[in-house]
């Protein structure tokens, strides 16, 4: 890495008091030079922790909206205003309303990976290292998961007491990841170990040693005796994994575990960003308001 660049990045940040969020799919060069690198849930606990006035967030969109809802005083930065989630986008107002009528007891649990607006109509928000501990703590009796497909079937399997109306929005990046892939990675490992993001297809989990979080599969990798996993997520998370465990060996399934959208944060971005303080990521206010409850009751029961 460019250590000119890094001692200016550095020196900026100071300047203009900017802390740096970064999520494990993003780039290794931005994980390294980042204040905080985690999930979803990690990075949305530490934006209503940190003592700096201005965010800069090396993600996806719907991660900057969280955060500037969880600190509306705060400034927001994206690192590149056009890093965007498909998912985000997969469910509507008009199906979250329909579903609404057709149940009394129903409660909108909506992943985190979602638009500020789908959030505001919602009951709780949820990611994937903390989804089954919050439904498991709703007393509504029906639960409506949006948008994403896999991780809301894979909550209700360990939460059979409740009953789970599915939408069909998916990860493109881990639902391209294949039953068969995964089987023949294993052929060439037989010794490694699958290792599996809750947002893959119910074939793919099944045929998994561990189910998890980002963050939960770079725990269970790091703690284990084992020395060889295959990996079921987003390849940026290969930089963190290797930074913990230089030892082991970690293997992909295919070609297509790459998140286009997370490989547009670079450090030229970064730079840029820091150095203008923009594209500055401003939401209206009462769509924030609205937000907030889903949020903040996500990070209650999740405790």
């Amino acid at each position: 890495m460019d250590e000119m660049r890094v001692q200016k990045i550095k020196q900026l940040k100071a300047e203009k008091d900017v802390v740096i969020l970064a999520h494990y799919y993003v780039d290794g060069e931005v994980q390294q030079l980042a204040d905080y690198v985690g999930d979803s849930y990690y990075l949305s606990k530490v934006a209503t922790k940190v003592k700096e006035k201005s965010i800069l967030f090396c993600g996806v969109s719907f991660m900057g909206e969280s955060a500037k809802i969880l600190n509306p005083e705060k400034r927001v930065v994206m690192a590149d205003e056009y890093a965007d989630c498909p998912m985000a986008h997969m469910v509507t107002a008009e199906r979250i309303a329909e579903i609404r009528a057709a149940y009394e007891d129903v409660a909108v649990v909506c992943y985190v990976n979602s638009t500020a607006e789908i959030k505001a109509l919602s009951d709780v928000c949820v990611t994937s290292s903390n989804a089954i501990r919050v439904v498991q703590k709703l007393k509504e009796r029906h639960i409506f998961f949006i948008p994403d497909n896999n991780l809301g079937r894979y909550v209700a399997e360990k939460v059979p007491g409740k009953q789970f109306i599915f939408h069909d929005g998916f990860c493109h990046v881990h639902k391209g990841i294949e039953a068969d892939a995964v089987r023949e990675a294993k052929k060439l490992q037989p010794d490694a170990l699958v290792l599996t993001h809750p947002e893959c297809t119910m074939d793919v989990v099944e045929l998994s040693d561990f189910v998890g979080s980002t963050s939960e599969i770079i725990d269970y990798a790091t703690q284990s005796e084992q020395d060889k996993f295959i990996i079921c997520t987003e390849m940026g998370v290969f930089f963190e994994l290797m930074q913990k465990n230089p030892d082991k060996r970690f293997y992909s399934v295919g070609h297509r575990q790459f998140c286009p959208n997370m490989k547009r944060v670079t450090l030229d971005k970064v730079e840029a960003a820091l150095e203008k303080m923009e594209p500055e990521l401003t939401l209206d206010s009462g769509i924030m308001e609205q937000a907030l409850r889903p949020l903040q009751k996500m990070l209650e029961l999740a405790e």
